[in-house]
């Protein structure tokens, strides 16, 4: 029988992060590239689930040599990715087992899915985190002006693009369904991907060095279920990652 874990998780920023609201007018003078924030209530910064669920399956499809020529690559309105094509194949998968895959129609798997392992919630503020980006009862957020050159006549566009500064901390959780089948494999694959954001970084521009973050704290619930406390002794290390 299967059972449920959360994998509850404490996140910092080290560099700014970007992860972008989109579908956003560009006003005069205003930020050309805002950060995603809730529309109603606080308006505070949050990390969006699919971000991080895309993300790290991402990373792991390089990681595990999933993506590139000589694998199963699926297109999704223009955008390729490993997915596997049925039910059978998927549960063999450490990638499509954990993020889920849908049947390919195209072999004649129409609705042949397996179902996500893994959920990902969205990401909220710590008060620690709130704390931090406040001042004078205001939350802050970072402007940062970049330019774009030209190559030949070093003519400069600027931009304003919003990030969440470093030092914001967010409370991230994961649910995990636990089957006997291959969960071993499953709680080091989950490590692996924590480990990847962390040398890789989260959100957007991060070769410009936003979005390196680290793993401040990691528990498990419930406490009181075996496999809690063997997934947790697994994630520990991600503590010990690139936290510089």
């Amino acid at each position: 029988m299967a059972t449920y874990l959360t994998i509850v998780l404490n996140m910092e920023c080290v560099t700014g992060l970007h992860i972008g609201a989109g579908g956003k007018s560009m006003e005069i003078g205003g930020i050309d590239a805002p950060v995603i924030r809730h529309p109603i209530g606080s308006k505070r910064p949050y990390v969006p689930g699919s971000s991080l669920k895309g993300r790290m399956r991402s990373l792991l499809e390089h990681y595990l040599e999933l993506a590139g020529d000589g694998v199963t690559m699926r297109e999704f309105n223009g955008i390729r990715r490993h997915e596997c094509p049925d039910r059978n194949t998927a549960k063999d998968c450490k990638v499509c087992r954990l993020f889920g895959s849908t049947g390919d129609k195209t072999q004649g798997m129409e609705g042949n899915n397996h179902p996500a392992r893994l959920r990902f919630l969205d990401g909220e503020l710590t008060p620690a985190g709130i704390a931090n980006l406040t001042e004078d009862g205001i939350l802050v957020t970072e402007a940062k002006m970049e330019n774009t050159l030209d190559r030949l006549t070093s003519a400069a566009m600027p931009r304003t693009i919003e990030r969440v500064p470093g030092t914001a901390e967010f409370n991230i959780r994961l649910i995990l369904r636990v089957d006997a089948d291959k969960k071993e494999e499953d709680f080091a694959t989950i490590k692996t991907g924590l480990d990847q954001i962390a040398f890789a970084g989260l959100g957007g521009h991060v070769s410009r060095g936003y979005g390196h973050v680290k793993w401040t704290s990691c528990d498990v619930l419930p406490p009181d279920i075996g496999d809690a406390n063997i997934l947790k002794t697994v994630l520990q290390p991600v503590l010990a990652g690139r936290n510089g």
